[in-house]
């Protein structure tokens, strides 16, 4: 069971864990945003103030689609439902992961 299933929901959070494990943790996933034009949005998740949401179009475009079809051939679900929940999920999956706005090492 990955860190999120019980807190998102199974499918959702294993997608989550996924997507954080595939691009090389947290700090990859900071890292792959920022590369995006995503840089304010995704600091704003690791900070300790409110969180900005993402667009679903935005969290596709920043993870690509190869790795979401294969996220959706895994789970069943569509790509543009997986990307919503996405969209909604990680915002809160990186603050969880960053107390005290601090991403966590390794």
């Amino acid at each position: 069971m990955g860190l999120f299933d019980g807190v998102l929901g199974g499918v959702v959070g294993a997608v989550v864990t996924d997507v954080i494990r595939r691009n090389g943790g947290v700090q990859g996933v900071v890292n792959q945003f920022e590369s995006q034009g995503f840089g304010p949005t995704v600091r704003s998740w690791v900070g300790t103030g409110p969180n900005q949401p993402i667009a679903a179009e935005h969290v596709q475009q920043v993870l690509g689609m190869d790795l979401l079809q294969q996220m959706s051939a895994k789970t069943g679900m569509p790509v543009a439902e997986l990307t919503q929940k996405l969209a909604q999920i990680l915002p809160q999956a990186i603050d969880e992961m960053t107390p005290g706005g601090v991403i966590p090492k390794g």
